[in-house]
């Protein structure tokens, strides 16, 4: 099976069924969804973009905490091109290439490779457990049905809490990068860099909320149990989108977990909008992003240059990466 879905034919099998499951819905369903595109307004959709770009913004300044307290201080320019620029690695199938591409652009100011794919794996961990608490915390509070649909998530929510506690993830980390064959992470981060990459990461999954309430709402009504259904929702479907690694992006897991999660509070045509607009809109921020990280580099003004000798201490290991271009090895990239 292994073998199965490393196979670049069946990851675009895989994609051109989601999308294509995604067209019939809307096909079948066009009186429901064109009204429901009706009811959207311009305002909505720019609150959703702007929200998501703030998130994705936070997402940043996390990923830029972790490598700075394991020895890489990156100027704010900089981290925006190394990580925005790379992560359209996501999108490419494939479960490696936007941490092959953000290892190889840290490179660029002289971010040893172990270093910068260890704050990337220790983000992703980070974002994926902040958002299955988030779901756990919120779901069962606004949804009757999402208590009994997914109470494992409530269950489970206490232990991934206590994965946040950084030797634990360190742990976690090594004992799947062994598996795969690839050298452990760096080092652990320390409490400190962990507690502002959870700040940034709390503080992004709040704007991925808002982002979904200001499409959500539109259908559901705005209000604080709106948002809070909107959060747990939206971080539900990106998490099974995550954690889903043979399609791109999470495209179609993540959409069809979000209409899953909402179908009780809408009818299923509005749900599919919700989810398809929503995807729109995350796609806008990660290119807006990626476009000034590219402007960035174009202009000079995140010329590449090493760090000072105060901002980056010497990694143990500055030899080959934890991940490779050209092999399908290694974790899921960031979603």
């Amino acid at each position: 099976m292994s073998d199965l879905t490393r196979s670049p034919w069946l990851r675009a099998a895989l994609l051109i069924g989601a999308v294509g499951l995604a067209g019939y819905g809307l096909v079948s369903q066009w009186p429901q969804v064109h009204a429901a595109l009706g009811q959207l307004d311009g305002r909505d959709v720019a609150g959703a973009a702007v929200s998501a770009i703030a998130g994705l913004g936070c997402m940043m300044l996390a990923w830029r905490a972790l490598l700075a307290d394991l020895g890489s201080r990156l100027p704010l320019p900089a981290a925006v091109r190394v990580l925005f620029v790379g992560q359209l690695g996501k999108y490419v199938p494939g479960a490696v290439w936007a941490v092959a591409a953000q290892v190889e652009l840290a490179r660029d100011y002289a971010v040893p490779r172990r270093r910068s794919a260890t704050a990337s794996l220790v983000s992703m961990a980070v974002t994926l457990v902040v958002g299955l608490v988030a779901a756990g915390v919120t779901l069962p509070l606004v949804s009757a049905h999402a208590v009994r649909q997914y109470w494992w998530v409530l269950a489970v929510t206490p232990l991934v809490a206590v994965c946040l506690y950084p030797p634990l993830i360190k742990f976690g980390l090594d004992r799947v990068l062994r598996v795969l064959g690839r050298a452990p992470l760096e080092g652990s981060v320390g409490r400190g860099g962990m507690a502002r990459a959870l700040g940034w990461t709390t503080l992004g999954w709040l704007c991925y909320g808002a982002h979904a309430w200001f499409l959500i709402s539109v259908f559901a009504g705005k209000s604080g149990q709106t948002f809070a259904l909107s959060l747990g929702a939206y971080a539900l479907a990106w998490a099974v989108g995550f954690l889903i690694v043979f399609f791109p992006g999470g495209i179609g897991p993540r959409e069809v977990a979000l209409i899953a999660v909402l179908a009780p509070v809408m009818p299923s045509a509005s749900a599919l909008v919700v989810a398809l607009v929503s995807r729109v809109v995350m796609t806008v921020g990660d290119l807006a992003w990626a476009g000034a990280g590219l402007a960035i580099a174009r202009g000079g003004r995140g010329a590449s240059r090493p760090a000072g000798p105060g901002d980056s201490r010497p990694s143990p290991d500055p030899g080959p990466p934890l991940v490779s271009r050209h092999g399908a090895d290694g974790p899921p990239a960031g979603r």
